[in-house]
């Protein structure tokens, strides 16, 4: 079960990872397109499943604090 978690949340992860891209570089805005960068990168780096939710949430939060 622990791959078919971890490749759902990848798909999750970097969908939306994929719609903060689009809106970084249409808007010209640093931050949500670096974040969508490493949410549709990371995906493949990270193998455990609670780790992958925990840094793909932190990597969602980052664009509501930092606005550049």
């Amino acid at each position: 079960m622990n791959g078919e978690a971890a490749l759902l949340w990848g798909v999750l992860f970097g969908s939306v990872g994929l719609g903060f891209f689009i809106y970084g570089k249409k808007q010209s805005r640093l931050v949500p397109l670096v974040c969508g960068l490493a949410l549709m990168l990371y995906p493949y780096f990270i193998s455990n499943v609670v780790a992958l939710v925990l840094v793909g949430l932190a990597l969602i939060i980052v664009p509501y604090f930092f606005r550049y």
